[in-house]
């Protein structure tokens, strides 16, 4: 029941009412809104922020194995995720930010408990975060927020579990089909009448037998401490280490993917590069102190991680000889006075990766004229390259926030963020892709860069009427490019995004919902390029994206609750000429007009929630609709429409079991297509179906 133009759901859920994340509605005549700190820096309701924005709560989380963030992001409009593994990893991008990342997250500016997790130069990796230990997650889309560092995504607040919650203590035991094991036990308490210890330990692994070279495997424990000091302050400090091993599964040729359609096993690669991996270990510390005196508020914030890597990609291997280390702070103060809130602060981050190598694959199978047509294992061979590199971000934040009256809101205020490459790079052999083999390197270089980045914003929300809110807002953020992208090619410029919205949020004892309208010029646009194998980074020209989201619920009774959402999206390139190469040659294609790739035009999905007594249980199905495989416009992969998830959960005092399924009724789809400027196309095929039936007992 393929839906050619898409509109129909758009339909279905303009009559449902459909549904807005993380909104909690109870008694009659009663409203209770998630609240947000994301976008402005203040515990403010969602339906007050004038921003489009998105929490997923408690009750919704509690329905989720949380393996990975995709299960807990992937209902919210604008917002793509999916991940190749199941484990830690995941590729996000909201309304297009993040596009060009093969792997990680970039563009976007990721948190927990309001510290980075995101490098000086936006890259995130999620390997030290403990899914199993997330309150509620918070997103706000686009520019236009204080948290976000030189982000044009918009950013990602992960909360954490309180250290004095006690309500959060529990055992879990979990196990399903894949091989699929998951084991948490969260203990704390009270130590005296004033501080609080509690400690985490977490094991997830995957064997995910469908597909070759694939298994995901960590452990994680942090120790949490909170003090409550004098005259209502609170000092709260973690320290947390995490081991990762993870495979990534190679992308297949059409002939595999069909295959894989009608065994729904992946047997192998078609790539070259076929022990490809991240495996690593990862310290994090951070303390947070919040004073108040009067109508004044210091938010002090200091964090520190430093991490080793084994990294097999594409023709080479990365290894971290010695650990990288990232060192942070950030200074905020919070005025309130009769009008409104004044928010002001500067923020200060480092990351050092000393001698980083890169070695050449030791095992190999060569084909004619010496070509690398296979890797036998990831173990590492020659060295290639050393790297001694460093980034330093220093930023400052003002914002006001000024109440007229009881029915205005205004946000107005800036980031303006410098940030500092500093790159020495010894190349002694590199793997040449147009030969397949590797050769001499470069030799000796130096790269120095800095990046200037304002971001501006002025906001506005007006309440029409008691729980109806209507806002507009305008804001730039500009994005720092990537280590990686910067090394790859140092002439990259930062991007400048805009963003121009509208919206209009409603919040009542029984219904919600969420909708917004905006543009998003980009000019200086960086994106991917890929070209029989080598990915490159260049500055787009400019990209005009254009959107609508639209998000919302209906509680029937207090049994029965519909929702869902729905996003359309029209991005193209204004300006952009593509290098193709030819033969010997490279030659620019004109690739103005063209629609961006990968973004479907229609997302959308649907979900109803039920629970009476002990019993709860939820379903929900998801639908991203076709787009085309490249910036050439030639080919569009038809995309997948309504994978079911579904949840069956019964709580007897202090013992709960839940089953989880996703992908229910195994659907066998491509969670990516794409095709390179050489007209080789490649497909990471989608997770078949997972079930996984947890046990949970809640210490009180």
């Amino acid at each position: 029941m393929k839906n050619k133009k898409g509109m129909a759901p758009f339909g279905v859920l303009c009559a449902c009412s459909l549904a807005t994340t993380g909104v909690l509605a109870s008694d009659a005549g009663k409203v209770l809104d998630e609240v947000s700190v994301t976008a402005t820096r203040e515990t403010r309701s969602t339906g007050d922020v004038p921003q489009a924005i998105a929490v997923v709560g408690k009750e919704t989380l509690a329905d989720k194995k949380m393996f990975n963030v995709k299960e807990a992001l992937q209902e919210v409009p604008g917002v793509l995720i999916d991940s190749k593994n199941g484990g830690f990893d995941a590729r996000l991008i909201i309304r297009g930010a993040g596009l060009k990342a093969a792997y990680g997250i970039r563009e976007i500016q990721v948190l927990r408990d309001g510290v980075p997790l995101s490098d000086p130069d936006s890259f995130t990796r999620l390997d030290f975060v403990d899914t199993q230990d997330i309150e509620r997650i918070e997103i706000a889309k686009g520019p236009g927020n204080l948290f976000a560092a030189g982000s044009a995504g918009g950013a990602i607040q992960i909360i954490s579990k309180s250290v004095f919650d006690t309500q959060a203590n529990n055992l879990k035991i979990g196990a399903g089909n894949l091989g699929t094991q998951n084991y948490h036990l969260r203990v704390g308490g009270m130590i005296d009448d004033r501080q609080a210890l509690a400690l985490t330990v977490t094991r997830r692994e995957m064997d995910n037998d469908w597909r070759t070279w694939n298994r995901f495997e960590t452990t994680q424990a942090s120790l949490k401490h909170g003090i409550q000091l004098g005259d209502g302050d609170i000092l709260e400090s973690e320290v947390s280490y995490a081991e990762s091993d993870m495979q990534l599964p190679g992308a297949v040729d059409e002939a595999m993917f069909q295959t894989f359609k009608q065994t729904g096993k992946q047997t192998g690669t078609s790539e070259a590069w076929k022990h490809s991996g991240r495996y690593s270990k990862v310290w994090f510390l951070n303390s947070r102190l919040e004073m108040r005196r009067g109508d004044f508020t210091f938010k002090p914030r200091i964090y520190y991680n430093t991490w080793y890597h084994y990294h097999p990609v594409t023709g080479i291997i990365n290894e971290t000889e010695s650990w990288v280390s990232n060192l942070g702070m950030d200074l905020e103060g919070n005025y309130r006075h009769a009008q409104g809130t004044l928010v002001a602060g500067i923020t200060a981050r480092q990351e050092r990766a000393p001698d980083s190598r890169k070695y050449e694959y030791r095992d190999v199978t060569t084909g004619g004229g010496g070509r690398i047509v296979a890797t036998r294992s990831d173990a590492k061979g020659r060295l290639a390259e050393i790297d001694d590199a460093t980034t330093l971000l220093t930023g400052v934040y003002l914002q006001e926030s000024w109440r007229p009256n009881e029915r205005w809101i205004v946000d107005a205020g800036m980031r303006y963020d410098i940030v500092d490459f500093d790159d020495n790079n010894q190349q002694f052999r590199k793997y040449d892709y147009a030969s397949g083999k590797y050769v001499a390197g470069a030799g000796t270089t130096q790269i120095s860069k800095t990046f200037y980045l304002p971001a501006p914003k002025i906001a506005a929300s007006y309440r029409l009427l008691p729980g109806l809110n209507v806002y507009a807002m305008a804001a730039q953020a500009g994005q720092i490019p990537s280590f990686s992208e910067v090394s790859t090619n140092p002439a990259l410029e930062a991007p400048i995004a805009r963003n121009y919205e509208i919206g209009l949020k409603a919040r009542a004892a029984d219904w919600s919902f969420d909708t917004s309208v905006y543009v998003n010029p980009v000019s200086k646009d960086i994106v991917q390029q890929s070209n029989g194998g080598v990915t490159t980074y260049l500055n787009a020209g400019k990209t005009d994206k254009k959107g609508f989201e639209f998000a919302g619920r209906y509680a029937l009774d207090k049994h029965w609750e519909l929702g869902g959402y729905y996003s359309y999206t029209k991005y193209r390139y204004t300006e952009f000429s593509e290098p193709v190469r030819v033969g010997a040659t490279t030659v620019n294609q004109e690739r103005a007009g063209n629609t961006l790739p990968f973004v479907p035009r229609n997302q959308y999905g649907v979900f109803a929630g039920w629970k009476q007594g002990g019993w709860r249980a939820r379903v929900s199905a998801n639908t991203w609709g076709e787009y085309w495989m490249d910036s050439a416009n030639t080919q569009k992969y038809e995309g997948w429409e309504w994978i079911v998830n579904a949840s069956l959960g019964y709580q007897f005092q202090q013992h709960s079991l839940t089953l989880n399924a996703d992908n229910l009724f195994n659907e066998r789809y491509a969670a990516e297509a794409k095709k390179d400027t050489t007209g080789r196309v490649t497909y990471t095929v989608g997770a078949p179906r997972a079930l996984m039936l947890t046990y949970r007992y809640d210490f009180r």
